[in-house]
């Protein structure tokens, strides 16, 4: 199946009511576990690389090309996306790789450098037909607006979203990046409050430390772009570390990464089904 455009996978599921998950990809195996969870799910997902991964290997072009062709292989409709760039020049990597959306992070510059800096990528971006997302972050910089106990303005979010020009919002709601567990407290009214301050649709960071009921329930009050990473490696770690376990001798990396990918399919399988998306793509 061809790429399917991050802009069309937000809009259908926004359309509908339903959550999108974006997963992160650190190997190869993450994202044919991801397209893998999505086939037997029946449903669109997003495959996100972010700058850490990147920075991981070296740069975007080997494991970018590589969820390239995963997602091209994939029978459910695939998007790829860029996750929290903080540079230009890897968003305009992205953009030439054929990307279907960028995460532009200027949440830890001041109001008003993040606004410059993001509406410039975001024109380069539709420039080129690539839909952007970003996140206003605390006025004043600092941890940026994932920094615990932050929390978006709707009336800042307007200016915003109306400023920059962007497709998207990454909004702080209660949840924190790199979260083990799935205890994060959400502000549903805020959330509700948002939705209805802005046009765009929201992005939920963090949600790796969100439990099932409180990610249906922020997809009830308004958000629908669904980011997920720290899970999925929990999932993953906990299956290479019970194969290594019971198999002590193993040296083959096939066998236990490909229990790690077969872990991360089921737990996005699931998780789908949990978003609200599962069943809506065609067999």
């Amino acid at each position: 199946m061809p790429l399917t455009p991050t802009a069309d996978i937000v809009a259908d599921a926004a359309d509908a009511g339903v959550g999108v998950g974006s997963f992160n990809v650190i190997q190869v195996e993450h994202a044919e576990g991801i397209v893998a969870g999505a086939e037997a799910a029946r449903a669109p997902v997003i495959l996100q690389i972010s700058e850490n991964c990147v920075r991981y290997h070296g740069g975007l072009s080997a494991i970018g090309a590589a969820a390239l062709a995963v997602a091209r292989s994939a029978s459910a409709p695939v998007a790829v996306h860029l996750d929290h760039a903080t540079s230009p020049r890897l968003v305009h990597e992205a953009l030439e790789l054929g990307f279907g959306s960028v995460m532009f992070d200027a949440s830890t510059l001041t109001y008003s450098e993040n606004v410059k800096a993001t509406a410039d990528v975001a024109a380069t971006c539709h420039d080129a037909g690539t839909w952007v997302e970003a996140e206003l972050g605390e006025v004043g910089g600092k941890d940026g607006v994932h920094a615990p106990g932050a929390r978006t303005d709707p009336g800042e979010a307007i200016a915003y979203v109306d400023a920059t020009g962007i497709d998207a919002l990454a909004v702080a709601v209660g949840t924190s990046h790199q979260m083990l567990t799935r205890d994060a407290v959400l502000d549903f009214d805020l959330i509700a409050a948002l939705r209805a301050a802005v046009a765009v649709p929201l992005v939920l960071h963090g949600s790796s430390g969100v439990a099932d009921a409180d990610l249906k329930a922020a997809i009830e009050h308004g958000m629908t772009k669904i980011n997920i990473a720290t899970h999925l490696n929990k999932a993953f770690t906990r299956a290479v570390r019970a194969y290594l376990t019971a198999h002590a001798d193993e040296v083959d990396t096939r066998t236990y990464l490909g229990a790690g990918r077969d872990a991360v399919a089921a737990e996005v399988t699931r998780l789908l089904r949990v978003l609200g998306s599962a069943g809506i793509a065609a067999p």
